[in-house]
């Protein structure tokens, strides 16, 4: 079951609507943001507490829990139209380095910023918060009077008007952003804590040189709605990852790198419904009939779900260019090596015929394997797969629904995340304003 275990921001219907939710890697930091007509960024910092639990014996045991405080917000600096997406970068928690998070806005920019903390500031415990949000003071600690905020550091310029997505890679070497003109921009990193980043563990105003293009990406017929890095598996080029992207043209590429070009390796959209599955009656038996919204990978890498403003879930699975040539030999491909996406598994009425707005796969160390959706009937919905092999290996997987929040918002639900390293914990956000933290109960 789910369950709504705390309100970081109330719902107010008469406000900015909650776009996007990001972990950090280490699940201590949450970023929000929010869109017009007050658009900015919240953080919260998740903090250990202590209490003495509820036992009417002599000694009463000390319980630690989580609280999730107000650290920082970011307003009118840096964007100048609504911020629609946000992203922690997955800089390697072994190093001693700051949070670095990524916003993108529809003003055409990516915004880099560093954590930033004034020690003399918090132990005097009396500074507010330098960018101060006077939007609420309610008991869910929305107004912080820490000395912590967010300072940007450097900034992207390429997209003609709106962004709508950003995702980085697992090790943040590269970020991609993608957006209303149609195209996909990759930008390589050189952050403190990843692979090639700078040495030190702070960086500063002139560090706009850690980012360099590498590729601007165009094929897709309308805005690019959401993007994913997952594995390559050795399918695909030679880069050890691939690009996922999903549009208002109803369909899915797939891009992948060579000799340091990132060229498109397949087109999703075209592909038939298995006899097997449910077929829309309007679609022909075609996947996604509508825009595509969402796209996610699972633990592995060797699945991969979407979303579609037609209502529709879909499992698509990676075949090997081994697998490709004996199961599907007529399949066209750029390359005789490459692998193959193929659709293996589909859900028609995922959310009672309402858009899919978001998909995310629960971590490998969660140990459950669950899926978790948010939609347009403003629900959040939770999946289990029903075959024994949970691996990615079923050609026709079965995924049931396990549980609904129904209700979880008064509007769209905007989007789902799972935390990174507590299988049981949930962040949503939605068109009335609100972000909301939920329990997951096997």
């Amino acid at each position: 079951m789910i369950e709504a275990i705390s309100t970081l921001t109330n719902a107010n219907l008469t406000r900015s609507p909650a776009w996007q939710a990001s972990f950090s890697i280490d699940g201590k930091y949450l970023a929000v943001c929010f869109g017009n007509p007050d658009t900015h960024v919240k953080i919260w910092q998740c903090c250990k507490k202590e209490r003495k639990s509820s036992s009417h014996d002599a000694d009463k045991c000390v319980v630690e829990e989580e609280e999730w405080k107000l650290l920082a917000t970011i307003r009118d600096e840096g964007h100048t139209r609504s911020i629609r997406s946000v992203s922690f970068a997955p800089t390697s928690i072994s190093y001693d380095v700051v949070p670095i998070l990524a916003t993108a806005s529809f003003d055409g920019k990516v915004l880099i910023w560093e954590y930033c903390h004034d020690d003399e500031d918090d132990e005097d415990d009396m500074m507010q918060e330098k960018h101060h949000d006077n939007s609420s003071t309610n008991s869910n600690n929305e107004q912080s009077t820490s000395s912590s905020y967010f300072e940007p550091i450097a900034q992207l310029e390429g997209h003609d008007n709106e962004i709508k997505d950003l995702a980085w890679n697992t090790t943040g070497s590269l970020l991609a952003s993608c957006g209303r003109d149609k195209t996909i921009w990759i930008w390589e990193c050189f952050l403190p804590g990843t692979i090639g980043g700078v040495d030190n563990k702070n960086m500063n105003e002139d560090d706009g040189e850690a980012f360099e293009c590498l590729a601007v990406l165009q094929g897709h017929d309308g805005d690019v709605k959401s993007i994913a890095f997952g594995p390559s598996h050795n399918q695909w080029g030679e880069g050890e990852e691939i690009l996922v992207s999903a549009s208002y043209d109803n369909t899915i590429k797939v891009w992948a790198e060579e000799a340091g070009d990132w060229y498109c390796a397949m087109t999703l959209g075209e592909d038939s419904v298995p006899q097997s599955m449910p077929s829309s009656s309007s679609g022909g038996g075609i996947v996604h009939t509508s825009t595509v919204w969402s796209v996610g990978f699972a633990p592995g890498g060797v699945r991969f779900f979407s979303g579609s403003d037609d209502g529709t879930m879909a499992i698509w699975k990676l075949y090997t260019a081994t697998e490709r040539k004996k199961l599907f030999p007529t399949e066209q491909v750029v390359s005789s090596t490459d692998g193959l996406w193929k659709c293996v598994g589909r859900l028609p009425d995922a959310h009672s015929s309402y858009a899919v707005f978001s998909i995310d796969c629960a971590p490998t160390r969660a140990g459950h394997g669950r899926i978790a959706s948010a939609g347009g009937d403003n629900s959040i919905n939770i999946y289990r797969e029903e075959s024994s092999v949970g691996d990615g290996t079923s050609e026709a997987p079965k995924f049931s629904l396990e549980d609904v929040a129904v209700d979880a918002h008064d509007g769209d639900v905007n989007c789902i995340k799972w935390h990174p390293r507590d299988g049981r914990c949930l962040v949503s956000c939605g068109d009335d304003g609100a972000v909301k933290l939920w329990r997951y109960i096997r």
